[in-house]
């Protein structure tokens, strides 16, 4: 298991692999991600920017040729009041974000609020 001291060294290298437009919406995206929720744990995994709640993943960032996904996990259970999430599969949503274009950080605060609450809400039931 990473330390926190090396998970930020590996977040931080996540970051210098990625182009300067890529990198420049990842640090706004990540910022306003963090923002809404300061104690997500953040790691690398499948080489995307992940963010876990309660031992669980919850979104991602996911780097594409000329978009950034901000993936969310039970973004499913979102789709109604988030029409911005693009998706089909069984529970995974994104929101697609164009390089050049400016991060809606409320809207990402938004849907952060809003994932962890649906999973606090499962677990709960679990």
């Amino acid at each position: 298991m990473r330390s926190n001291l090396r998970s930020s060294a590996l977040i931080e290298t996540w970051f210098d692999l990625l182009s300067a437009q890529q990198r420049d919406m990842a640090r706004a995206a990540h910022a306003a991600v963090l923002a809404a929720h300061p104690s997500f744990a953040s790691t690398v995994k499948w080489g995307n920017l992940v963010y876990m709640h309660g031992g669980s993943n919850l979104l991602a960032l996911m780097p594409h040729k000329s978009h950034l996904n901000l993936q969310v996990f039970n973004g499913a259970a979102l789709a109604e009041r988030f029409p911005q999430l693009e998706g089909t599969g069984k529970g995974l949503r994104h929101l697609k974000m164009r390089y050049g274009q400016e991060v809606d950080p409320d809207l990402i605060a938004a849907l952060v609020n809003a994932s962890v609450e649906i999973a606090e809400l499962d677990r709960q039931q679990i």
